[in-house]
């Protein structure tokens, strides 16, 4: 095992314990944003928006997208908004910046009625390679959603990134559409 193992390794383990203290709950069932129901749940937010939880996220994600070329970072609204914008501040600190955009569930009905928000005006998605991200992810409906809008705006999605996959389903669902997918976390590293 290489230092930067070891590192990675200590930063996952730290990220499991402050999303077990701030985010994950066991008990009856709960139904997801997938529609199916579960006895674990994960609410990221409260990691997602705690400056230790953002830091290791980004970081983790930063690492996860390896020596890739990536443009921009985002997904849908809202689970990716606070961790592409974790990502691009550390990004920036860490020499290697990537911007960071979202994707809205519908376009807006005003202004620029936008389906992506992120983008300096002039500027369009066509050609930039792009890493989806999203929170916890249980059959990949949301970053599909997200990876199906940003294609459509010329795209190329080079990645997809989740905090926690909750092992349901996923994985297949991004093989079957061609996307790698890199969870930091799965359901796995919270059970007892």
């Amino acid at each position: 095992m290489t230092a930067h193992d070891t590192t990675g390794s200590r930063k996952r383990a730290r990220l499991v314990e402050i999303v077990k203290a701030r985010s994950f709950q066991e008990g009856p069932e709960m139904k997801l944003a997938s529609g199916k129901t579960s006895t674990f749940y994960f609410n990221m937010k409260p990691t997602m928006l705690d400056p230790e939880g953002a830091a290791l996220i980004a970081d983790l994600m930063l690492d996860a997208m390896g020596d890739e070329t990536v443009d921009l970072v985002g997904g849908l609204e809202m689970g990716a908004v606070p961790i592409a914008t974790a990502i691009a501040a550390v990004s920036q600190l860490q020499g290697r910046p990537v911007g960071a955009f979202f994707v809205r569930k519908q376009a807006k009905e005003h202004g620029t009625q936008s389906l992506v928000e992120g983008l300096v005006r002039g500027d369009t998605m066509h050609g930039k390679r792009v890493v989806v991200v999203e929170d916890v992810t249980t059959t990949g409906g949301s970053a599909l959603k997200a990876a199906k809008a940003l294609a459509a705006e010329g795209a190329r999605i080079v990645r997809v990134l989740t905090i926690v996959d909750r092992l349901d389903g996923a994985a297949d669902a991004f093989a079957d559409a061609g996307l790698n997918f890199v969870p930091i976390l799965t359901l796995s590293d919270f059970r007892s």
